[in-house]
């Protein structure tokens, strides 16, 4: 990944994910795809999460497609975030190994 600002973000971000055996991927934005779709979509404790990172400073500007996009996941069951630091992916995780603590494959009994 780039060295710019947004660029260190998404490499502490995927860092965590695969210290935390996540299953991700980043979906390439050529025009063919999903306006808006964010950065990065992945599977922890059996939940689909996307995160959206922007540089330190700037999460509010995330754009009306990416709004929008972020609100339909939310809106569908999913778990979309916009970050501009790791910790609150660290958050995020940590809240969901406590709450998934008695099902290692992270489905509620």
């Amino acid at each position: 990944m780039a060295n710019t600002p947004e660029g260190k973000v998404k490499d502490a971000v995927k860092a965590l994910l695969k210290e935390r055996h996540a299953w991700y991927f980043m979906p390439v934005s050529n025009g063919m795809g999903v306006v808006g779709i964010p950065d990065i979509i992945c599977c922890y404790r059996g939940l689909f999460i996307a995160i959206e990172t922007k540089a330190p400073g700037k999460l509010h500007t995330t754009t009306p497609n990416q709004k929008r996009v972020i609100s339909a996941i939310n809106a569908s069951g999913g778990m979309a975030i916009v970050v501009d630091d790791v910790s609150a992916v660290v958050d995020l995780l940590d809240t969901l190994d406590l709450t998934y603590k008695e099902c290692p494959n992270g489905y509620v009994n």
